[in-house]
Protein backbone atom coordinates (compact mmCIF):
# COMPACT_ATOMS: atom_id res chain seq x y z
CA UNK A 1 0.00 0.00 0.00
CA UNK A 2 1.51 3.40 -0.73
CA UNK A 3 0.96 6.68 0.83
CA UNK A 4 -1.94 7.82 -2.03
CA UNK A 5 -3.95 4.88 -0.58
CA UNK A 6 -4.04 6.27 2.61
CA UNK A 7 -7.43 8.33 3.59
CA UNK A 8 -7.35 11.47 5.15
CA UNK A 9 -9.37 14.69 5.56
CA UNK A 10 -5.65 16.83 5.36
CA UNK A 11 -3.46 16.78 2.30
CA UNK A 12 -0.12 18.31 2.14
CA UNK A 13 2.36 17.69 -0.97
CA UNK A 14 5.45 19.19 1.01
CA UNK A 15 7.72 17.90 4.19
CA UNK A 16 6.66 20.53 6.77
CA UNK A 17 10.35 22.10 8.83
CA UNK A 18 9.85 24.87 10.83
CA UNK A 19 9.72 25.63 14.49
CA UNK A 20 7.30 27.26 17.04
CA UNK A 21 8.35 30.95 17.29
CA UNK A 22 6.03 31.69 19.39
CA UNK A 23 8.63 34.34 21.90
CA UNK A 24 10.17 36.23 18.83
CA UNK A 25 8.04 39.29 19.66
CA UNK A 26 9.10 39.53 22.97
CA UNK A 27 12.82 38.40 22.56
CA UNK A 28 12.92 41.01 19.54
CA UNK A 29 11.76 43.60 22.34
CA UNK A 30 14.28 42.35 24.86
CA UNK A 31 16.95 43.45 22.16
CA UNK A 32 17.40 40.12 20.97
CA UNK A 33 19.29 39.88 17.53
CA UNK A 34 19.76 37.74 14.94
CA UNK A 35 22.25 36.77 12.25
CA UNK A 36 23.39 35.01 9.50
CA UNK A 37 27.15 35.06 8.34
CA UNK A 38 27.40 37.71 10.51
CA UNK A 39 24.42 39.73 8.85
CA UNK A 40 21.94 40.83 10.99
CA UNK A 41 18.21 40.22 9.86
CA UNK A 42 14.73 39.27 10.56
CA UNK A 43 14.83 35.50 11.88
CA UNK A 44 11.75 34.50 9.94
CA UNK A 45 13.51 35.69 6.76
CA UNK A 46 16.13 33.87 7.97
CA UNK A 47 14.59 30.63 8.99
CA UNK A 48 12.95 30.69 5.74
CA UNK A 49 16.22 31.15 3.34
CA UNK A 50 17.00 27.27 5.36
CA UNK A 51 13.97 25.89 3.95
CA UNK A 52 11.00 26.28 6.74
CA UNK A 53 7.83 26.27 5.52
CA UNK A 54 5.94 25.89 8.41
CA UNK A 55 5.85 27.94 12.20
CA UNK A 56 3.67 27.60 15.01
CA UNK A 57 2.68 29.69 17.38
CA UNK A 58 0.80 29.19 20.55
CA UNK A 59 -1.99 31.30 22.16
CA UNK A 60 -2.85 31.98 25.59
CA UNK A 61 -6.10 32.79 26.70
CA UNK A 62 -5.59 35.87 29.41
CA UNK A 63 -1.82 35.70 29.97
CA UNK A 64 -0.59 37.89 32.64
CA UNK A 65 2.34 39.40 30.01
CA UNK A 66 5.52 38.68 32.40
CA UNK A 67 8.74 36.47 30.47
CA UNK A 68 8.10 35.04 28.11
CA UNK A 69 3.91 34.86 29.49
CA UNK A 70 2.63 37.14 26.51
CA UNK A 71 0.65 35.11 23.99
CA UNK A 72 -2.40 36.84 23.66
CA UNK A 73 -4.48 37.30 20.63
CA UNK A 74 -2.76 40.79 19.40
CA UNK A 75 0.26 39.33 19.88
CA UNK A 76 -0.38 36.51 18.19
CA UNK A 77 -1.75 37.96 15.12
CA UNK A 78 1.31 40.28 14.53
CA UNK A 79 3.63 37.06 14.16
CA UNK A 80 0.80 35.23 12.29
CA UNK A 81 1.12 38.24 9.83
CA UNK A 82 4.81 37.96 9.62
CA UNK A 83 4.55 34.14 9.14
CA UNK A 84 2.22 34.64 5.93
CA UNK A 85 4.06 37.19 4.56
CA UNK A 86 6.81 34.85 3.50
CA UNK A 87 4.69 32.33 2.40
CA UNK A 88 4.88 29.88 5.40
CA UNK A 89 2.05 27.59 6.71
CA UNK A 90 1.20 28.14 9.97
CA UNK A 91 -0.10 26.13 13.13
CA UNK A 92 -1.95 27.68 15.67
CA UNK A 93 -1.61 26.11 18.78
CA UNK A 94 -4.67 27.14 21.75
CA UNK A 95 -3.29 26.13 25.44
CA UNK A 96 -6.88 26.88 26.84
CA UNK A 97 -4.97 28.26 29.62
CA UNK A 98 -3.61 31.52 30.96
CA UNK A 99 -0.45 30.30 31.09
CA UNK A 100 1.92 27.14 29.88
CA UNK A 101 -0.34 23.87 29.17
CA UNK A 102 1.50 20.38 29.38
CA UNK A 103 0.85 17.11 30.92
CA UNK A 104 1.49 18.16 34.76
CA UNK A 105 -0.60 21.24 34.58
CA UNK A 106 -3.60 22.50 32.52
CA UNK A 107 -4.36 25.26 34.54
CA UNK A 108 -8.02 26.57 33.42
CA UNK A 109 -8.08 30.30 32.13
CA UNK A 110 -8.79 32.31 35.40
CA UNK A 111 -11.95 33.89 33.75
CA UNK A 112 -13.74 30.37 33.24
CA UNK A 113 -13.32 29.39 36.14
CA UNK A 114 -16.62 29.88 37.72
CA UNK A 115 -18.79 28.02 34.86
CA UNK A 116 -20.47 25.06 34.70
CA UNK A 117 -19.15 22.31 32.84
CA UNK A 118 -22.13 23.50 30.26
CA UNK A 119 -21.23 26.90 30.17
CA UNK A 120 -17.57 25.72 29.78
CA UNK A 121 -17.95 23.53 26.63
CA UNK A 122 -19.96 26.78 25.13
CA UNK A 123 -17.08 29.05 26.16
CA UNK A 124 -14.55 26.18 24.32
CA UNK A 125 -16.74 26.58 21.11
CA UNK A 126 -16.97 30.42 21.69
CA UNK A 127 -13.77 31.56 22.18
CA UNK A 128 -11.92 28.67 19.45
CA UNK A 129 -14.64 30.17 16.57
CA UNK A 130 -14.01 33.95 17.80
CA UNK A 131 -10.49 33.55 17.81
CA UNK A 132 -9.91 31.65 14.57
CA UNK A 133 -12.74 34.48 13.20
CA UNK A 134 -10.42 37.20 13.21
CA UNK A 135 -7.31 35.53 12.28
CA UNK A 136 -9.61 34.79 9.03
CA UNK A 137 -10.49 38.47 9.20
CA UNK A 138 -6.70 39.55 9.42
CA UNK A 139 -6.22 37.17 6.58
CA UNK A 140 -4.39 34.77 8.66
CA UNK A 141 -6.02 31.95 9.29
CA UNK A 142 -4.01 29.00 10.13
CA UNK A 143 -3.76 25.71 7.67
CA UNK A 144 -3.49 23.73 10.98
CA UNK A 145 -4.68 24.35 14.57
CA UNK A 146 -4.05 22.29 17.89
CA UNK A 147 -6.72 22.38 20.26
CA UNK A 148 -4.52 21.74 23.59
CA UNK A 149 -1.03 21.49 24.08
CA UNK A 150 -0.08 17.76 25.03
CA UNK A 151 -3.15 16.83 26.37
CA UNK A 152 -2.08 12.91 27.16
CA UNK A 153 -4.03 13.84 30.63
CA UNK A 154 -6.64 15.96 28.75
CA UNK A 155 -7.05 19.98 29.24
CA UNK A 156 -8.87 22.22 31.64
CA UNK A 157 -8.45 20.67 34.88
CA UNK A 158 -10.33 19.22 36.93
CA UNK A 159 -13.57 19.17 34.44
CA UNK A 160 -11.01 18.07 31.52
CA UNK A 161 -8.77 15.94 33.35
CA UNK A 162 -8.14 11.88 32.38
CA UNK A 163 -8.13 9.79 35.23
CA UNK A 164 -8.58 6.88 33.50
CA UNK A 165 -12.30 7.40 34.37
CA UNK A 166 -15.25 7.04 31.67
CA UNK A 167 -16.95 9.91 33.45
CA UNK A 168 -13.73 11.89 33.18
CA UNK A 169 -13.37 10.34 29.35
CA UNK A 170 -17.00 11.44 28.24
CA UNK A 171 -16.05 15.40 29.95
CA UNK A 172 -12.97 15.30 28.13
CA UNK A 173 -14.54 14.52 24.68
CA UNK A 174 -17.21 17.01 24.99
CA UNK A 175 -15.09 19.62 25.67
CA UNK A 176 -12.44 18.76 23.03
CA UNK A 177 -15.13 17.89 20.63
CA UNK A 178 -16.26 21.49 21.36
CA UNK A 179 -13.46 22.66 20.37
CA UNK A 180 -13.18 21.22 17.05
CA UNK A 181 -16.76 21.27 15.86
CA UNK A 182 -15.71 25.32 16.20
CA UNK A 183 -12.99 24.84 13.99
CA UNK A 184 -15.05 23.12 11.34
CA UNK A 185 -17.35 25.96 11.39
CA UNK A 186 -14.53 28.52 10.69
CA UNK A 187 -12.79 26.58 7.75
CA UNK A 188 -13.39 22.46 7.16
CA UNK A 189 -9.46 22.90 5.47
CA UNK A 190 -7.97 23.55 8.65
CA UNK A 191 -6.12 20.40 9.45
CA UNK A 192 -6.49 19.21 13.06
CA UNK A 193 -4.24 18.51 14.72
CA UNK A 194 -4.26 16.47 18.24
CA UNK A 195 -1.20 16.97 20.22
CA UNK A 196 0.74 14.65 22.90
CA UNK A 197 4.15 13.85 24.16
CA UNK A 198 4.60 10.56 24.56
CA UNK A 199 6.45 10.05 21.45
CA UNK A 200 8.73 7.31 23.09
CA UNK A 201 5.78 5.27 24.57
CA UNK A 202 4.11 3.37 21.38
CA UNK A 203 1.46 2.31 24.30
CA UNK A 204 0.52 5.45 25.52
CA UNK A 205 0.34 6.63 22.04
CA UNK A 206 -1.73 3.67 21.37
CA UNK A 207 -4.17 4.29 24.33
CA UNK A 208 -4.77 7.32 24.16
CA UNK A 209 -5.48 7.44 20.08
CA UNK A 210 -7.58 4.23 20.59
CA UNK A 211 -9.69 6.45 22.98
CA UNK A 212 -10.08 9.22 20.31
CA UNK A 213 -11.34 7.10 17.84
CA UNK A 214 -13.43 4.30 19.79
CA UNK A 215 -15.17 7.87 20.96
CA UNK A 216 -15.45 9.36 17.36
CA UNK A 217 -13.67 12.48 17.59
CA UNK A 218 -13.29 14.02 14.05
CA UNK A 219 -9.31 14.76 13.65
CA UNK A 220 -6.68 14.76 10.60
CA UNK A 221 -3.20 14.68 12.35
CA UNK A 222 -1.14 12.95 14.85
CA UNK A 223 1.10 15.34 16.83
CA UNK A 224 3.82 14.37 19.19
CA UNK A 225 6.44 15.94 20.94
CA UNK A 226 10.01 13.95 21.05
CA UNK A 227 12.59 15.85 23.09
CA UNK A 228 14.72 12.73 23.57
CA UNK A 229 16.41 13.68 27.28
CA UNK A 230 12.44 13.20 28.31
CA UNK A 231 11.30 10.67 25.51
CA UNK A 232 13.86 8.35 24.92
CA UNK A 233 16.91 7.38 22.83
CA UNK A 234 15.56 7.62 18.47
CA UNK A 235 14.68 3.70 18.33
CA UNK A 236 11.99 4.16 20.66
CA UNK A 237 10.55 7.26 18.30
CA UNK A 238 11.39 4.93 15.19
CA UNK A 239 9.14 2.20 16.67
CA UNK A 240 6.07 4.85 18.06
CA UNK A 241 6.16 5.96 14.07
CA UNK A 242 5.82 2.59 12.75
CA UNK A 243 2.98 1.22 14.72
CA UNK A 244 1.29 4.39 14.87
CA UNK A 245 1.33 4.85 11.04
CA UNK A 246 0.25 1.22 11.00
CA UNK A 247 -2.74 1.28 13.32
CA UNK A 248 -4.21 4.74 12.70
CA UNK A 249 -3.06 5.73 9.45
CA UNK A 250 -3.24 9.11 9.61
CA UNK A 251 -0.08 11.70 9.41
CA UNK A 252 2.29 12.48 11.99
CA UNK A 253 3.79 15.87 12.93
CA UNK A 254 6.56 16.43 15.52
CA UNK A 255 5.25 19.46 16.76
CA UNK A 256 7.92 19.91 19.37
CA UNK A 257 11.87 18.88 19.54
CA UNK A 258 15.08 20.36 20.59
CA UNK A 259 18.62 19.06 21.28
CA UNK A 260 21.41 20.95 23.07
CA UNK A 261 24.05 23.31 21.30
CA UNK A 262 26.09 23.26 24.24
CA UNK A 263 26.43 21.61 27.56
CA UNK A 264 23.84 22.31 30.16
CA UNK A 265 21.90 20.09 32.48
CA UNK A 266 19.24 17.93 31.06
CA UNK A 267 16.55 15.65 33.18
CA UNK A 268 17.76 12.71 31.04
CA UNK A 269 20.39 11.23 28.45
CA UNK A 270 20.77 12.12 24.99
CA UNK A 271 22.60 9.94 22.36
CA UNK A 272 24.13 13.09 20.75
CA UNK A 273 27.15 15.25 21.98
CA UNK A 274 26.36 18.84 23.24
CA UNK A 275 27.46 20.47 20.52
CA UNK A 276 26.59 22.45 17.47
CA UNK A 277 27.68 19.65 15.16
CA UNK A 278 26.14 17.31 17.72
CA UNK A 279 22.45 19.22 17.58
CA UNK A 280 22.77 19.19 13.70
CA UNK A 281 23.64 15.26 13.61
CA UNK A 282 20.48 15.34 15.89
CA UNK A 283 18.23 17.08 13.51
CA UNK A 284 19.67 15.27 10.60
CA UNK A 285 18.71 11.68 12.29
CA UNK A 286 15.21 12.88 13.18
CA UNK A 287 14.56 14.39 9.64
CA UNK A 288 15.19 11.23 8.33
CA UNK A 289 13.70 8.56 11.19
CA UNK A 290 10.37 10.62 10.00
CA UNK A 291 10.39 10.86 6.59
CA UNK A 292 10.69 7.03 6.97
CA UNK A 293 7.46 6.47 8.56
CA UNK A 294 5.36 3.62 6.89
CA UNK A 295 2.91 4.88 4.37
CA UNK A 296 4.82 7.91 3.65
CA UNK A 297 2.57 9.30 6.95
CA UNK A 298 5.90 11.31 8.50
CA UNK A 299 4.45 14.89 7.81
CA UNK A 300 7.63 17.16 9.23
CA UNK A 301 9.18 18.09 12.14
CA UNK A 302 9.29 21.68 13.72
CA UNK A 303 11.62 23.11 16.59
CA UNK A 304 10.84 23.90 19.58
CA UNK A 305 12.35 27.65 20.68
CA UNK A 306 14.69 28.18 17.52
CA UNK A 307 14.89 32.18 18.57
CA UNK A 308 15.83 31.03 22.03
CA UNK A 309 18.52 33.43 22.94
CA UNK A 310 20.37 34.06 26.69
CA UNK A 311 19.07 37.44 28.00
CA UNK A 312 18.80 39.11 31.20
CA UNK A 313 15.83 40.10 30.59
CA UNK A 314 14.06 37.10 30.78
CA UNK A 315 14.13 33.72 32.17
CA UNK A 316 15.14 31.45 29.06
CA UNK A 317 15.04 28.18 28.82
CA UNK A 318 18.59 26.41 29.56
CA UNK A 319 20.12 29.51 28.92
CA UNK A 320 18.83 29.53 25.29
CA UNK A 321 21.16 25.86 24.32
CA UNK A 322 18.15 24.61 23.23
CA UNK A 323 18.40 27.27 20.42
CA UNK A 324 19.60 27.35 16.73
CA UNK A 325 21.09 30.45 17.27
CA UNK A 326 24.38 30.74 19.72
CA UNK A 327 24.56 33.05 23.06
CA UNK A 328 25.41 36.08 20.52
CA UNK A 329 22.37 35.60 18.01
CA UNK A 330 24.58 33.76 15.35
CA UNK A 331 23.08 31.02 13.37
CA UNK A 332 24.06 27.82 14.23
CA UNK A 333 25.13 24.72 12.02
CA UNK A 334 21.58 22.85 12.81
CA UNK A 335 19.90 24.99 10.54
CA UNK A 336 21.80 23.36 7.51
CA UNK A 337 20.34 20.08 8.41
CA UNK A 338 16.38 21.39 6.96
CA UNK A 339 18.04 22.94 4.24
CA UNK A 340 20.05 18.97 3.26
CA UNK A 341 16.14 17.54 4.21
CA UNK A 342 14.83 19.23 0.90
CA UNK A 343 17.39 17.28 -1.10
Amino acid sequence: MGSSDIKTKTTVKEFLIGGDISSLGVMEQFGVVYRDNNVMGDLIQILTRYGMNCFRLRLFVNPEGRDLVVNDLLYTLDLARRVKAVGAKLLLNFHYSDTWADPGKQLKPKAWQGFSFFELVQCVHDYTRECLEVMAQNDVLPEFVQPGNEIINGFLWDDGRLDGSEIQWNKFVKLLSSAIAAIRKVSPNIGIVIHIDRSGDWQATRWFFENLEQRGIDYDIIGLSYHPFWHGPMESLRKTLHYTAEHFRKPILIVETSAPNRPVWLPGPIEWEASPQGQKAFLKELIRTVKNTPYGLGMGVLWWFPEAVLTKKADIWCGGAMGLFDEHGNALPALEAFVDSME
